[in-house]
């Protein structure tokens, strides 16, 4: 008995580990894993690599706009600021800045996506076509000025003046026959369009709405005497709160009116930047996790979106239909602008996936329609519904100067894979928007060369 009783007494307890103790081992093995990090990036040579990851493919922050101030320096506080630099203006909201390039887009000191300036003084023989429009009608992720609608538009137009040159007997003589069989058959040719330089100048921002749309043709458009204009758009109208004209800088209203909070908010993405930018976050995203950015994160990257898009559109059917009476009054009074300048003008509805069809469709695009979920397919295809019907009202008010177009469905037995997200294009279904606008700028009268006597 004593001798238990002994054995008990002399046994050591265990200590616990002191929770001070751990607290303070974590920051320095953190540092520790830091400089390995750093250690093995530089031996084996990757450092210049690592340096160039942004936490995303790198088009993405090439593509995303940063918004700069009055002295050029990014507005503190909006995270996830791109290469495209962008302006704040009080006529149409924000413009981008002007001679600014990357491997992937050049803009012109005009603002324009074009590798050329624009002077004012338009030459003679130049016929100058704008397109108007948001993110799709720039061209958001294509490889290059080149791949976009307007560059194809213009390639298109320059063709057909060349085709036109070399054979003239393919196409309907200015001077008609009056022998009843050759005036047929000279009527059943193609019209030829004036004779001279196409130029397509891709005015396009991403972000834009109507409202931004409407200040930008009135301000800046009309002065370079534009022989017609494109308006590619719609989307954007529908995911703007019917209480906003147009799209502006995110947040800057609040920035403005709540300078500690503007302060707070910019001093913790301030710290979040130094944590993501550290070697072991970065080489674990870049070498391990890979992370892509959602469909909604793509659609919206102009604006830097983070929500769903479902949580964009309208709640209810008066919310809708504030937001399209919008979209159609916006359009009325361009519809205006144009016909007193005697301008032709088009006004297209730009495609959306969920137009797409199930027939051709690719299976990276089946997997966007997935994640944008069954309830964002249908109250966008409610917006488009609406949208149409006001773009057919436009259409029978204004029926001489101005052509609708709907391309929401435009890719419905197309074979290749047309959309990247919920409504950027790839270069090829650019191809097939651009031949449709062709087509319908070939048919204006404006545009034709006038024949000798009135068509009977």
């Amino acid at each position: 008995m004593f001798k238990s009783r002994r054995r008990r007494t002399y046994r050591k307890r265990s200590r616990p580990f002191p929770l001070l103790t751990i607290i303070l081992a974590i920051p320095i093995v953190l540092i520790l894993l830091e400089l390995s990090t750093r250690l093995l990036v530089g031996v084996m040579g990757k450092t210049a690599e690592l340096a160039a990851y942004e936490g995303e493919p790198a088009i993405v922050n090439v593509y995303r706009l940063k918004f700069l101030n009055e002295n050029d320096q990014p507005y503190q506080g909006l995270s996830e600021q791109g290469r495209l630099a962008a302006h704040r203006s009080l006529a149409v909201g924000y413009k981008l800045e002007g001679e600014q390039t990357s491997n992937f887009w050049q803009i012109n000191p005009q603002g324009f996506r074009d590798t050329e300036p624009v002077p004012l003084d338009k030459p003679n023989t130049e016929f100058r076509i704008f397109l108007l429009g948001g993110s799709t009608a720039f061209g958001q992720w294509n490889p290059s000025n080149q791949a976009t609608i307007a560059a194809q538009l213009e390639a298109r137009l320059k063709e057909r003046v060349a085709q036109q040159q070399r054979s003239p007997e393919k196409y309907r003589p200015t001077d008609l026959p009056f022998y009843k069989p050759d005036l047929e058959k000279a009527l059943a040719l193609p019209p030829k369009i004036k004779d001279g330089q196409y130029r397509v100048i891709n005015a396009a921002v991403p972000g834009y709405a109507s409202g931004n749309e409407l200040a930008q043709l009135a301000l800046q458009i009309l002065p370079y005497q534009p022989d017609a204009i494109v308006v590619l758009d719609g989307y954007m109208d529908l995911l703007l709160p019917s209480d906003r004209m147009a799209t502006d800088i995110p947040h800057i209203e609040t920035f403005l009116s709540n300078a500690s909070g503007h302060f707070w908010t910019h001093l913790s993405q301030e710290l979040t930047a130094v944590v993501t930018n550290t070697y072991l976050i970065k080489a674990t995203q870049y070498w391990i996790v890979r992370p892509q950015p959602s469909v909604s994160r793509l659609s919206l990257a102009a604006l830097n979106g983070t929500a769903h898009l479902a949580n964009y559109l309208p709640a209810d059917s008066e919310e809708l239909q504030e937001r399209v009476t919008r979209y159609r009054d916006r359009h009325k009074q361009m519809i205006r602008l144009a016909t007193g300048a005697r301008i032709p003008l088009i006004i297209a509805i730009q495609p959306e996936i969920t137009g797409r069809g199930n027939q051709q469709i690719s299976l990276r695009e089946q997997e966007i329609l997935v994640e944008l979920g069954a309830d964002y397919q249908t109250r966008i295809q409610d917006g488009y519904v609406a949208l149409a019907k006001s773009l057919d009202q436009l259409q029978s008010w204004y029926p001489k100067n101005v052509k609708t177009l709907n391309f929401y469905d435009v890719y419905n037995d197309f074979s290749d894979r047309a959309f990247w997200d919920a409504i950027h294009l790839t270069e090829e279904a650019n191809r097939i928007l651009s031949e449709r606008l062709y087509q319908t700028l070939t048919a204006s009268a404006e545009l034709q060369v006038p024949p000798s006597r009135p068509i009977p």
